[in-house]
């Protein structure tokens, strides 16, 4: 019996099946996929084969070849990564500029890891209804900065509704991630696009003004206009994995672009003689802050370990 992953709550997963059941599923035996050591084997968004036990629930013994899927690393040690989701046509990183402020690093992180796993984003600054003094123009610098490298940029509020209709449009028909840091309110937005769900909703910390874990496991939620959401856990740091330093550059569009024209075709663009991104760089022609982010992720290839969350 064939089916779709649809939520992961730590040993059980639970799988639609083709014909609409709903079934309570365990891996069979030592399950582990070639090439990835995880700590999740399976993921929400994932094809499987089920094979249904007398108690009624399920053996997932095999899973279909993933169209894509996107990692990070694993605050685990023990462990290599994490997949968020798998299959997906494209996500959504939730991002707030107060209460909390997500950092340009951690959102760099993101972009790269799924410019590397061909996963469209669509960046959504959420809570314009919180805006404080210089928050707005703070909202539009980095709408500005991500709109030039080619990404898509909404400034919406889930609370009043704000600029939600665009993102109604977008995910319409499409496999959704949801993604961003603890207290961005990726809950509240999917309660907005989908009323009957009523997710658990969270507050911020007044003294640290971070959010606290409301989501904690994965689920993929099916739209009524078609389309599925895929609600993941906040994330404190994004890690990169398997990042070869020589092809850091390619996730990040306008570095690459600007490479080009670099004297030396293995050029790290951090000290070479004839860089054309150093040039860039040093005529304000990229952003400081997406070069930092660059670096961070080389020093995490080169390294190979996972740094301290941003």
């Amino acid at each position: 019996m064939n089916g779709l992953v649809i939520k992961n709550t730590g040993s059980w997963y639970q799988v639609k099946t083709d014909d609409g059941q709903f079934i309570e599923c365990k891996i069979k035996g030592n399950f582990r996929l070639k090439g990835i050591r995880s700590t999740n084997p399976i993921a929400v968004g994932d094809r499987v084969k089920i094979e249904i036990n007398k108690e009624g629930t399920a053996f997932i013994y095999e899973i279909e070849e993933r169209r894509n899927y996107i990692i990070r690393r694993s605050s685990n040690l023990s462990k290599e990564s994490h997949i968020l989701a798998a299959n997906i046509d494209q996500a959504l990183l939730i991002v707030t500029v107060n209460y909390p402020q997500t950092n340009t690093t951690f959102i760099d992180r993101f972009l790269a890891s799924a410019e590397a796993y061909r996963i469209p984003v669509n960046i959504v600054i959420n809570k314009t209804d919180c805006y404080e003094e210089g928050d707005k123009e703070y909202a539009d610098a980095l709408c500005f900065l991500y709109k030039t490298i080619g990404y898509n940029c909404y400034q919406v509020s889930a609370k009043t509704g704000e600029g939600m209709d665009k993102i109604k449009n977008i995910i319409e028909n499409k496999v959704t991630l949801f993604s961003g840091n603890s207290g961005v309110g990726k809950s509240t937005l999917i309660n907005y696009l989908m009323p009957g769900l009523h997710l658990k909703t969270g507050t911020i910390s007044a003294s640290h003004k971070k959010g606290m874990h409301t989501t904690t496991f994965s689920e993929m939620f099916e739209l009524p206009q078609g389309g599925y959401i895929i609600d993941t856990p906040g994330i404190k740091g994004f890690g990169t994995i398997d990042f070869d330093p020589k092809e850091v550059a390619h996730y990040f569009p306008e570095l690459f672009r600007i490479s080009h024209n670099c004297r030396f075709n293995n050029c790290t663009h951090r000290h070479e003689p004839g860089c054309a991104v150093l040039k860039a760089l040093e005529n304000h022609e990229i952003s400081e802050s997406r070069y930092n982010s660059y670096l961070s992720i080389i020093e995490d290839s080169t390294e190979g370990k996972y740094r301290a969350p941003f």
